[in-house]
């Protein structure tokens, strides 16, 4: 069962959202205006994923909203208007899974929803776009320890071989991994799979240019 708590400033987008969760069968715990208010409701009713407005009244910062939404146990959905690139990247960067258009039709929503509550990834090719043409396009400042994790883990090497490679234990490398793919967020340049991991470094130079199309590799 998908448990579901809402925040937005505009009382229609809430009543909207719940009544479109609740015909999709999923529970809605809570709901609010700000992620302050929804906070306490999270204590007492914990939600698997927040659906969350990008800018709310009370001026709070998009990167406390989703940081904090996170510590509470619940992954966050991004539900914003399709112009703020700069706001999308910084939600991105905080660790939302995902970003749905508010003009995006109510099914996709739902199964927006849905799959983020399951643990899987959005295709936000869109927002990817969006993002890439942004003029502040820039490469990630990876550090040396990085660089070396994603040269491995982008070559095709499992993280648990590239861990041993590099001497350092398994959690140490994925908290690497993590680190790597907030820095290519917070540059507009989003790589949640293993092959955008592998773009990326051909990109920057960190692996050498592939024949063909990256998504062709397997990994």
């Amino acid at each position: 069962m998908v448990t579901v708590a809402i925040v937005d400033d505009h009382e229609s987008v809430r009543i909207g959202l719940r009544a479109s969760c609740v015909d999709a069968g999923f529970v809605v715990t809570g709901e609010a205006a700000t992620v302050d208010a929804l906070l306490p409701m999270l204590t007492t009713h914990p939600a698997d994923m927040v659906v969350l407005d990008l800018s709310l009244g009370d001026g709070s910062s998009v990167t406390d909203n989703v940081r904090r939404v996170r510590e509470a146990g619940s992954a966050v959905l991004v539900h914003s208007i399709a112009d703020r690139v700069q706001a999308v990247r910084e939600a991105l960067a905080a660790g939302a899974a995902g970003v749905v258009p508010k003009s995006a039709p109510t099914g996709r929503v739902i199964d927006s929803i849905r799959t983020v509550a399951e643990g899987g990834v959005l295709n936000n090719l869109e927002w990817a776009s969006a993002i890439d043409a942004d003029s502040d396009f820039a490469r990630a400042k990876l550090g040396q320890r990085e660089r070396d994790v994603l040269h491995l883990y982008a070559s095709g090497l499992p993280l648990k071989a590239v861990a041993s490679q590099l001497g350092i234990a398994h959690s140490t490398a994925r908290e690497y991994l993590d680190r790597i793919r907030v820095k290519y967020v917070e540059v507009g340049r989003p790589a949640p799979t293993k092959v955008d991991l592998l773009r990326r470094a051909v990109e920057d130079g960190i692996l050498p240019g592939l024949a063909g199309d990256a998504s062709n590799v397997q990994l």
